[in-house]
């Protein structure tokens, strides 16, 4: 198409805008709401007439020569429409009233029928670069038909704004229902040490459904040949199948695990002839297993709310107790079904199976008073039990690690509140003694007894480092994790110079969850000469702090400060450190979002500090350059909005008009918005990248005193919902109630 046929296009468009009209169609668009075009009725003036006071043009330009045309084509597009709309349905006027109430007496008040809208005629582009434009027109079309469709159904149809506010306006009703039914416990008065509750009822932990059979077409082949395998030996064999996609099947020390207690749960006669698991294929097993994962995601409206509803019903049935006579949250109801046992990093339990706990297996904790719960039919409990002085509501002991697992109430409750409140005042009233503790540990290094050097070297780590104390293990119990008590020589190396620093300490060991510690500090002479002095004749695999361990440290702590651990130091050293690099990083004049970076930094201190790390997301570079796209942008669009600034000033320099005095006020807000939506993106950016290896929420969940970071958003005026999230802020409502801007750790 030409530039010249173009520019006749957009004038006939601009006179479509502007012309009246008179027609039955009430001067309705036809093409949507947004762009109003109409044609002048006939009956005004004749062919070839001008408008009143206009001129007469003797000579017609091409331009108006394809305006004639162009309008020409409108006019019989719009008589067709208009023949169209004598048939019954699409009357109009006073003629569609009769017929309307004719339809509504046929079909009775409650008809849903809802009338048709007339098929426009189709026209095919002229071009390739026409298409665009005719996708807009069948956009409009559509758009005039939702119309139409709401004007007759205005009660069932809502616009997307009104459902948002709607949508906001109960979250808020809902908040502050919840508000106003939390029990204040903080402002009660505590019971007696070692009193945990006065009453407590429960229903007992929800139990996982039994296993169902495979159906007759999924088998198990063994050797090439399909083997029907025991229930309980198909079970396990389920488990591994589900998990062929994970890295951990290809491990051999998780392989060697499953195999070893699939055939413990296999017939005499299976075990005789499933011998070796590479000639299992559990290829069968594992694409049912897909084609179930796909249907759960594929699954329609209706049955994704239908599965809502009975896990509603599941929690309000058990996961809800009655804790002196107050309904409280309980945590984790559901016992964990089996399965195979993953454990973090290179378990050495990995692929054991983790057997179904029963009834049997299972201590239940109430008050006598209360109601106690029923165990499944045809089950009982192990034991019922009525200890207030323990926060747990049921007990067992699971097979692979041999650990008591619990049944305690949700992080929201009393119970977890008093716990937390009672950790971080500890840590609080350590920060009175923290001084002369010190003091003693630096005077103890000189010690004579031995025992004495290796306890003030730990706490010397234990203060510096942050290091958890750690505690013994048997060996082969579980994976070879250590803290500082439990070093050993091989963990440590010792440089007299290194990096230009004197007397520095290489550490090289794996924390809590396997998670690498690896750091190297420079340390005082005299620890130092004392770590020297603790691996002479040792051998790599013997204890550092051989005449140490973690109770008689903390036997220790307690006698120099009531209620005083190792961890306390931990949570100390970590809430300390937040309250005095928010001093240091914020600053009242920036941006919120510049704000919150300062914060998340002060929280990236503490987290490098207690060692929460973490691999980088999977999906972490193709994240970060999204972002980068949108902040390219973000940058032009800024950049168009300058210039249409500038612009507009221009046209408003030496004029006195409000029209263009008001524009270039709201181009300089245009502006604004965009400057802030730029730098709010360019933080998010730093703040990720900063972020790819560093967990911020561990430390903020269990070491940071939630009343440093509600001070510090009352201080800054930065929305506390934008460091806590919802859950962090319940659990954290004694802080959150009872903290002011100036409180101090």
């Amino acid at each position: 198409m030409s530039k010249q046929d173009k520019r006749g296009r957009g004038k006939v468009k601009n006179q479509r805008e502007t012309a009246p009209s008179d027609e039955p169609f009430g001067g309705d668009t036809l093409l949507g709401k947004s762009k109003r075009m109409t044609v002048a009725p006939r009956s005004r003036r004749a062919p070839g007439e001008t408008r009143k006071g206009s001129k007469q043009q003797k000579v017609k330009s091409p331009k108006e020569e394809n305006v004639e045309l162009g309008v020409a084509a409108d006019v019989r597009f719009q008589l067709k429409m208009k023949k169209e709309a004598d048939d019954d349905d699409f009357a109009t006027g006073t003629k569609a009233k009769v017929k309307k109430r004719k339809r509504v007496s046929a079909d009775g008040p409650a008809s849903s029928t809802v009338l048709s809208v007339p098929k426009k005629k189709k026209l095919a582009p002229e071009d390739e670069n026409d298409s665009g434009v005719w996708k807009k027109k069948r956009k409009k079309e559509k758009s005039k038909v939702e119309k139409e469709e709401m004007e007759q159904h205005p009660v069932t149809v809502k616009r997307s704004g009104e459902r948002a506010e709607t949508s906001k306006t109960l979250r808020i009703k809902k908040q502050e229902e919840e508000d106003r039914q939390r029990w204040r416990w903080w402002e009660e008065e505590k019971y007696d040490d070692g009193v945990k509750w006065k009453f407590l009822e429960h229903r007992g932990p929800c139990f996982p459904p039994e296993y169902q059979r495979l159906p007759d077409d999924v088998r198990f082949y063994y050797d090439g040949k399909p083997v029907k395998l025991s229930l309980a030996a198909e079970e396990v064999c389920l488990f591994f199948a589900q998990m062929l996609d994970h890295e951990y099947t290809t491990k051999e020390v998780f392989r060697t695990n499953f195999f070893r207690d699939w055939r413990k749960e296999m017939t005499v006669e299976e075990r005789a002839l499933i011998t070796d698991l590479n000639k299992c294929d559990f290829g069968e097993l594992h694409d049912m297993h897909k084609r179930r994962v796909e249907t759960r995601k594929n699954m329609s409206k209706d049955e994704k709310q239908a599965i809502k509803e009975a896990n509603q019903k599941v929690t309000e049935e058990y996961g809800f107790c009655l804790l002196d006579h107050h309904r409280e949250r309980i945590g984790n109801f559901k016992i964990e079904p089996p399965g195979l046992f993953r454990g973090r990093g290179e378990h050495p339990k990995q692929g054991m199976l983790k057997r179904r706990i029963q009834p049997e297996d299972v201590v239940i904790n109430c008050s006598r008073d209360s109601r106690v719960p029923q165990p499944p039919a045809g089950h009982r409990w192990k034991d019922v039990r009525h200890d207030n002085t323990v926060t747990w509501l049921a007990s067992w002991t699971e097979n692979v690690q041999g650990s008591i697992k619990y049944v305690m109430l949700s992080a929201i409750s009393k119970l977890k509140g008093e716990k937390d409140w009672e950790k971080y005042e500890v840590a609080r009233r350590l920060k009175s003694r923290v001084d002369h503790i010190r003091l003693q540990y630096l005077e103890d290094l000189a010690s004579k007894q031995m025992v004495t050097r290796q306890r003030a070297v730990a706490l010397y780590f234990i203060d510096k480092l942050a290091l958890r104390a750690g505690n013994e293990k048997e060996e082969g119990e579980t994976a070879d994790t250590v803290g500082c008590c439990s070093l050993r020589v091989e963990h440590i190396r010792l440089h007299h110079l290194l990096d230009g620093q004197k007397y520095v300490v290489e550490f090289d060991f794996l924390g809590k969850d396997c998670i690498r510690y690896y750091n190297k500090v420079p340390v005082s002479k005299r620890v130092f000469k004392n770590l020297k002095l603790f691996k002479e004749n040792k051998q790599e695999g013997d204890d550092l702090f051989d005449r140490l361990n973690t109770a008689m440290l903390n036997k220790h702590l307690s006698s120099l400060m009531p209620g005083l651990t190792a961890k306390v130091f931990r949570t100390y050293n970590a809430s300390i450190t937040l309250q005095q690099q928010l001093r240091e990083l914020s600053i009242s004049s920036e941006s919120v979002a510049e704000k919150l970076l300062s914060y998340n930094r002060a929280n990236r201190a503490v987290a490098v500090l207690c060692n929460h790390q973490r691999a980088p997301p999977k999906t972490f570079e193709q994240s970060m350059a999204n972002l980068q796209t949108k902040i390219e942008s973000r940058k032009e669009k800024l950049s168009l909005v300058k210039e249409e600034l500038q612009q507009a000033e221009v046209e408003a320099r030496g004029s006195s008009e409000p029209r263009l005095l008001t524009m270039v006020e709201k181009k300089k807000k245009a502006v604004q918005r965009s400057e802030e939506q730029l730098l709010r993106m360019e933080v998010q950016a730093t703040d990720r990248e900063e972020n790819k290896q560093i967990a911020l929420s561990t430390s903020k969940l269990n070491y940071l005193d939630p009343r440093i970071s509600v001070a510090w958003c009352k201080k800054m005026e930065v929305p506390l919902d934008k460091v806590y999230n919802k859950s962090l802020r319940d659990k954290f409502a004694w802080a959150v109630e009872m903290t002011e801007q100036d409180f101090e750790f």
